[in-house]
């Protein structure tokens, strides 16, 4: 099909759900993908910071085909290899204890806010369900994870939202402290906000509520949907901030392009979720899990500092090119946010860059970069060229 032919299809028979832009991909190699018609574009979104190990990675192919080959799906009311393989991995690179295998980020997300009201509920009763959120944050788009999200902009239509959020200021712990109260059992953050501006948190801060919540018995949850599997430069973004969470979510790259995510717990929280109280049709699905495999295989700790490597030379380059429309760039690895300054609209940025070739995403008052990890300097340098080119 050509492009205009998919377009017109997808307009057809899909729901208007999605601000698209106009391009239709077919096929990528490495981090360049290319429309129906084989013009190339450089991609710094990687499906959104989905696919890390980028297209036609033959490691991760060979993977999902030899276990599709085998085995494509059984419930979890049995055993399979690659699930149990795969959590052994992430526990033993994190130091949690245990893993729950789910879809995608907002079912993630749902199954922590679970654990967490489960546990002060078996430890102290009813009443004690409120979590913390912070302003600007995004955790999903659920009904619960909406009303998680600290951004009034996603609280309207689909009313009535789920009872038991409350907002703090990020980096701020009075503002915290002022959320709080008897009835608290968890305080939820992304250590660097996504949706909100990829923003992000100071360690001092993360440390501080930390052991706030251990002296008053809060669980820590940690929003990882889009900063772990290695996006930030560790395989986790918490590593650098020298805490350990009660539990931490994670999907977007941890298969590398097919659906899957999940929450890690700690010791403490291990046993919360017992037989019958959480559950998913298609989590731990072998073939995901296979694909999650090739994943952890390739993030080395070699890999993970080329990754923040990367970053420092993709940022560099942004900055040097002194374009009049941006500011400074601000992020982890490869998580890269670019100040957009005042008189210029990053949607018509977006749309000018995807028009000469590089794919780039916003989010807040300025652009989003999420290229795949294994994106090389030539393909950046590209990039950067286009970018030059474009919007000088």
């Amino acid at each position: 099909m050509t492009s205009n032919e998919i377009k017109a299809l997808t307009g057809q028979y899909i729901m208007n759900t999605y601000g698209r832009f106009p391009v239709a991909i077919d096929h990528g190699r490495g981090a360049t993908l290319y429309d129906p018609e084989g013009n190339a574009y450089i991609d710094f979104t990687s499906g959104i910071g989905v696919c890390d190990l980028g297209y036609g990675n033959e490691a991760w192919v060979d993977a999902i085909t030899a276990q599709a080959k085998k085995l494509g799906h059984v419930s979890n009311l049995f055993y399979t290899e690659p699930a149990a393989r795969l959590a052994e991995t992430l526990c033993k690179r994190t130091g949690e204890s245990c893993v729950f295998f789910a879809n995608g980020g907002g079912e993630a997300n749902e199954g922590m806010i679970k654990l967490a009201r489960k546990y002060s509920f078996d430890k102290y009763g009813k009443g004690r369900a409120a979590i913390i959120t912070l302003n600007n944050s995004f955790h999903g788009r659920t009904i619960t994870t909406l009303t998680a999200t600290g951004q009034e902009v996603f609280h309207n239509y689909f009313f009535p939202f789920t009872e038991g959020f409350r907002y703090a200021d990020a980096n701020d712990l009075a503002s915290l402290e002022a959320a709080a109260g008897d009835d608290v059992c968890a305080v939820m953050v992304e250590l660097v906000q996504g949706e909100g501006g990829v923003l992000p948190l100071d360690r001092d801060y993360v440390q501080a509520v930390a052991k706030l919540c251990e002296e008053r018995d809060w669980l820590l949850l940690v929003d990882e949907v889009q900063t772990g599997v290695g996006r930030t430069g560790s395989l986790f973004a918490f590593q650098q901030y020298g805490v350990l969470p009660d539990v931490v979510s994670f999907a977007k790259g941890i298969a590398g392009g097919l659906p899957m995510s999940g929450i890690l717990a700690n010791e403490k929280c291990r046993n919360v979720l017992g037989p019958g109280t959480h559950a998913t049709t298609f989590g731990a699905n072998p073939v995901c899990a296979a694909a999650g495999l090739a994943v952890q295989e390739t993030l080395t700790d070699a890999f993970l500092e080329e990754v923040k490597a990367k970053g420092d030379y993709l940022r560099q380059g942004i900055e040097a090119l002194d374009l009049p429309c941006f500011g400074k760039t601000r992020g982890l690895g490869l998580m890269i946010g670019i100040e957009v300054r005042e008189g210029f609209n990053k949607g018509e940025i977006a749309n000018k860059l995807i028009e000469n070739g590089l794919l780039v995403l916003t989010a807040g008052p300025g652009m989003r970069l999420l290229p795949p990890l294994v994106i090389t300097r030539e393909e950046m340098d590209r990039g950067l060229a286009i970018m030059k080119e474009a919007l000088a």
